[in-house]
């Protein structure tokens, strides 16, 4: 069996590769097209005519659904490992905010082009870096909470060093390699649930109230159980 096979740790990998390959070739079309500067334009400006900023609009939606899916996970797999920690129940609910705030941003971004609305823009660029800062910061948190038993120390130290860098470019957001480099940085975070993943698989339970879709009396109907992806524990 693969590594990505094991658990759901394609997601996290999913999310990286997708979003990086949304910034390059809106990137490299941009470039071809002689629309942006090649020497590093902000990201923005490498989709905002046609037809890159079709390729940025539509690739970044994907990403977005697909950090929601990751954020979710997430969040499952650490309440499921913390049953009755209150701290790290609240942290852990917290971080599921902040991310989810960060990806309807990344959306915002996606479908409100710079040069048309450029408020809308930038507030949906505050709220991807800036909740997914918060969110990356709270995840720091829950994995020096959840050490040494759960969580180790390296994985622990490597997600801290990628918060520092972020939460400093975060700062300097007026030059474009600080924009390459902090978005860059903020995906790969990612890459540090892979192996956290490679150990949960959900499922979904159907729940029948009655054998048909019509307004009658409820009766007793069997449960059906079904996973929800194919990857066992």
């Amino acid at each position: 069996m693969w590594w990505f096979q094991q658990g759901l740790s394609f997601l996290p990998s999913a999310l990286v590769i997708w979003t990086a390959a949304a910034f390059i070739f809106s990137y490299i079309t941009a470039i071809t097209l002689h629309h942006v500067d090649p020497a590093l334009p902000y990201i923005s400006d490498t989709g905002t005519v046609a037809p890159e900023k079709c390729l940025f609009g539509a690739m970044l939606n994907i990403a977005a659904v697909l950090c929601i899916a990751t954020i979710y996970v997430r969040y499952k797999q650490v309440h499921a490992l913390n049953p009755e920690e209150s701290r790290i129940i609240k942290l852990n609910k917290a971080g599921l905010v902040l991310g989810l705030l960060s990806c309807f941003g990344l959306s915002v971004v996606a479908n409100f082009q710079k040069t048309a609305f450029f408020i809308v823009h930038v507030c949906g660029a505050v709220l991807t870096f800036g909740m997914g800062s918060l969110y990356m910061f709270v995840q720091t948190i829950l994995s020096y909470q959840m050490q040494p038993k759960i969580h180790g120390k390296q994985v622990f130290w490597i997600r801290l060093l990628v918060v520092i860098w972020c939460g400093g470019y975060v700062l300097h957001m007026i030059t474009t390699a600080a924009e390459w480099s902090m978005s860059f940085s903020f995906f790969g975070f990612f890459l540090t649930y892979i192996r956290d993943f490679q150990k949960i698989s959900l499922r979904v339970e159907a729940n029948l109230h009655g054998l048909t879709l019509y307004d009658t009396a409820p009766c007793p109907v069997n449960n059906e159980r079904t996973r929800l992806l194919s990857r066992d524990l």
